[in-house]
């Protein structure tokens, strides 16, 4: 008996070892994955962000070294549209949060009562992603051109003048990030309020608070999680999207971002080095913002 007993005490540590051993081999496919497609790119993004002109290239032709000054030239060169990329996409996420907040409050909390009418909103929401982002982005270039039905009959009713131009503009390049990005909004706020307590809001009118106060007190600070996790799938997208800003949908020439100049280095000039740059410094940019704001809004956890 005491021989079993020190058999089985002794073959107890072997149990946790092979579950070591099974948990690696179940993540490894997935360590790979990241290794192969994010790792591996990113280390290739930085090492050509510090290449340097070969001697005797060609146009577009560039060697290794470490060539830091690329990332000062690029700064100094693109300033505005770095600017700008992260000031549209602020504004856009500040509108799609206003939207999106009302839509998704009705549909979470306001809508309970009626499952099918809450499914079917919700259906709605997403309906736009069974359509291309780009069909989608040209469809309102052809609704907001010089010739369409709302631009003339804004002209035609002194709204507009003559000459004025919607497409082209800082206004059109938001509307068309928030309208393209509320989705993203709608569905995280939605997913916190929905598991809202309403026993909360009544305990706060029975507390004689007025409606704004207990939405300020209780609703936003259980939604908090949803707000967060809204905003930052709306504005790290905004922040690099060159679709919207491009020339060639609803953006002009004053409006472009750094996923447009990023595009035009790659493609048209060939800079690879300036493009891979850029492309570092908006994801270290993002990512600074991204730590600052939510360690500012106390949802740590979410990182």
């Amino acid at each position: 008996m005491a021989f079993a007993a020190f058999a089985t005490s002794e073959a107890q540590p072997e149990a946790p070892k092979k579950k070591s051993r099974v948990a690696f081999f179940l993540l490894l496919p997935g360590i790979l994955y990241l290794i192969l497609f994010f790792l591996t790119p990113l280390i290739s993004l930085i090492l050509t962000s510090l290449q340097q002109p070969a001697e005797f290239g060609d146009v577009g032709e560039y060697e290794y070294a470490f060539n830091w000054q690329n990332y000062v030239v690029v700064i100094q060169d693109y300033l505005p549209h770095i600017l700008r990329s992260f000031g549209y996409a602020l504004v856009a996420t500040v509108f799609a949060l206003l939207f999106s907040y009302p839509i998704a409050y009705f549909i979470g909390v306001k809508a309970r009562r009626w499952p099918l009418l809450q499914s079917l909103m919700l259906v709605l929401v997403i309906a736009p992603f069974f359509i291309s982002f780009l069909l989608r982005t040209l469809a309102w270039k052809q609704i907001l051109s010089d010739e369409s039905l709302i631009i003339t009959s804004l002209k035609a009713l002194s709204l507009l003048a003559p000459d004025a131009h919607f497409t082209g503009t800082p206004f059109a390049v938001i509307f068309g990030l928030t309208y393209n990005f509320i989705p993203f909004m709608t569905l995280p706020l939605y997913t916190a309020l929905e598991r809202l307590d309403t026993r909360y809001l009544e305990a706060g009118s029975d507390l004689y608070a007025n409606p704004f106060t207990v939405f300020r007190k209780i609703t936003i600070p259980l939604s908090m999680p949803g707000i967060v996790a809204g905003t930052l799938l709306t504005f790290i997208p905004a922040a690099g999207d060159y679709v919207n800003a491009s020339r060639d949908f609803l953006g002009g020439p004053d409006t472009q971002m750094m996923g447009n100049v990023i595009e035009a280095n790659f493609l048209v000039l060939l800079n690879y080095p300036a493009a891979a740059a850029l492309s570092i410094i908006l994801m270290a940019a993002i990512l600074v913002l991204v730590g600052i704001y939510v360690k500012r809004s106390g949802t740590e956890e979410l990182l």
